[in-house]
């Protein structure tokens, strides 16, 4: 079993993976994409997730046909 990853563990293989000339813009957006993906996963995993057939319901409330 392996150890969890840590934050600053997380950017660091992020900061590995961009290209050497990423901005501090790029380097922002990606360390927020990040959070939000650990986020909804977290939300997931306590039971706050929808399945895709409830998406679908509640977003044809706001989009027209």
């Amino acid at each position: 079993m392996s150890l969890p990853v840590t934050s600053k563990q997380e950017v660091a293989q992020l900061l590995a993976q961009l290209p050497d000339d990423a901005t501090l813009e790029d380097i922002q957006y990606h360390v927020y994409v990040l959070e939000k993906i650990r986020r909804g996963r977290a939300d997931i995993a306590a039971g706050r997730g929808h399945t895709h057939e409830q998406a679908r319901e509640r977003l044809a409330r706001w989009l027209p046909r």
